[in-house]
């Protein structure tokens, strides 16, 4: 069972400077709950968090590419991401 906090933290927390890469799970453009994985360049798992209720989720990572992937009940969708330090990366998954 995984510790993380569903969705990660409130986006209000954000610390000014920090690298994230945070965004929403939808299908139907209705929120889906499930998990997002974060994969490296090389396609390695780094993390692995649970969506919110409202399907969002957010991590904190170094700078450079990255793989959001998105495991959910009835399926399953990646998406690229280039993280620049001291901001935010949206990514928005549509399962």
């Amino acid at each position: 069972m995984c510790g993380a906090t569903a969705g990660g933290p409130d986006a209000a927390t954000a610390k000014a400077g920090e690298t994230t890469i945070q965004g929403s799970v939808t299908r139907d453009g209705e929120p889906v709950t499930g998990y997002v994985r974060l994969l490296d360049a090389s396609g390695e798992f780094t993390a692995e968090v649970p969506t919110s209720a409202t399907g969002q989720f957010r991590f904190y990572a170094a700078e450079g590419t990255w793989t959001v992937r998105a495991l959910v009940p009835g399926g399953t969708a990646d998406r690229t991401v280039v993280a620049r330090q001291g901001g935010p990366s949206e990514v928005a998954i549509a399962v």
